[in-house]
């Protein structure tokens, strides 16, 4: 059995829920908790972002398999004193660096006690990176993550244990487990428009008849032929993106021009794109099964680490009722709200540089 077409269509489109050495334990400080506040959501022009300072690729090794990994580097060479920040973009069939540019551009331009060196990464299966046909589930981005940070000749590698963890999406929910199981250890954790239920599990849910049927369609779009053609027609077409980005993606349909569909059409057109959004569509990226390991994932870094939830004032229904139980969750050291529905660091990206850079002085400054 499968869903109706109708049904496949909504939930095959991009971006549907925008669901060696150990690096040295961070020194632990009683974080503290900062006051609520909320964001107005202006339709606001983006600005350009700004070439990176560095552009490479990082090889990952999964199951003895060399997979390559891009990443760009944005800094200012007059810094000193930096903060590392690793960027992670959110889970989806148009996952891309580019959606933390312009973010990135903004704090490295700060000025003030601190410099910060933001570096953005591309996850494998996704974006830039290779797209290999693995078994992608939420323990193999886990592992990606934990090998990227703790490996000693990553892009973050000679940090001391001091980067600074950012995602979007399922990324930064992935991100909070790891550090709860203590196999990595940030000095702090931004989670923007944090999700953890893929685009079918939520709406549908995870019986044991739907799980079938999530095997079914995943194992289709996994086939050689029959899954390029299915993700065509569903997925790999400008029209569906643009539909997505206007209904819940984006926030205001007029922010979503033709530069950037054609820009995330042609991110569904690399060779292996079908294979990450198999699983994150149909569930197997879901870091927890339910709202209430979602919270304890948070609970857990209580008092350990600084964690700030960035939550969106025109999310989708569903993924907005769990961003806010996040509000006052312990764990949770900050809670705030800016413009924007799943995608806030890309359609509204000042706003968001404003609260991460607030939250970066109001944690790290010496004077706190």
């Amino acid at each position: 059995m499968r869903p109706t077409a109708a049904a496949a269509t909504a939930f095959f489109s991009p971006a549907v829920a925008v669901s060696g050495r150990a690096v040295p334990p961070a020194s632990r400080r009683r974080a503290r908790r900062f006051a609520v506040r909320s964001v107005a959501s202006p339709a606001v022009p983006k600005p350009a972002a700004a070439a990176p300072s560095k552009t490479g690729k990082w090889q990952w090794t999964f199951e003895d398999k060399p997979i390559n990994i891009y990443y760009e580097e944005h800094e200012h060479e007059t810094a000193e004193n930096v903060k590392n920040i690793l960027m992670i973009p959110t889970i989806s069939d148009v996952s891309t660096v580019e959606e933390w540019r312009v973010v990135a551009k903004d704090i490295v331009a700060q000025k003030g006690e601190l410099g910060y060196r933001a570096t953005i990464v591309d996850w494998p299966g996704l974006g830039y990176s290779d797209r290999p046909s693995l078994n992608y589930n939420a323990d193999v981005m886990e592992n990606f993550l934990v090998q990227l940070i703790n490996s000693p000749n990553s892009p973050v590698a000679n940090t001391d244990g001091e980067v600074v963890v950012v995602g979007g999406g399922h990324a930064a929910t992935i991100a909070v487990r790891a550090a709860g199981k203590g196999l990595i250890r940030p000095s702090g954790i931004a989670a923007v428009a944090p999700t953890w239920a893929g685009p079918l599990p939520i709406v549908f849910g995870r019986g044991s008849d739907m799980e079938t049927r999530y095997g079914l369609l995943r194992g289709t779009l996994r086939a050689p032929a029959i899954g390029w053609m299915m993700y065509n027609v569903l997925v790999s077409n400008e029209k569906s993106i643009q539909s997505q980005y206007k209904s819940h993606v984006y926030a205001n349909p007029e922010n979503v021009t033709p530069d950037i569909v054609e820009s995330r059409y042609e991110l569904t057109k690399r060779k292996g794109a079908r294979f990450v959004p198999a699983a994150f569509l149909t569930g197997l990226l879901d870091p927890v099964q339910t709202r209430e390991e979602f919270l304890q994932l948070f609970t857990k870094l209580d008092g350990d680490i600084p964690v700030l939830v960035v939550s969106t004032v025109n999310a989708p229904k569903r993924s907005k009722a769990e961003m806010e139980a996040l509000r006052g969750a312990k764990g949770v050291t900050k809670f705030v709200e800016v413009p924007g529905a799943l995608l806030p660091q890309e359609e509204y990206p000042s706003p968001v540089a404003e609260e991460l850079y607030s939250f970066l002085k109001e944690s790290f400054s010496s004077s706190r």
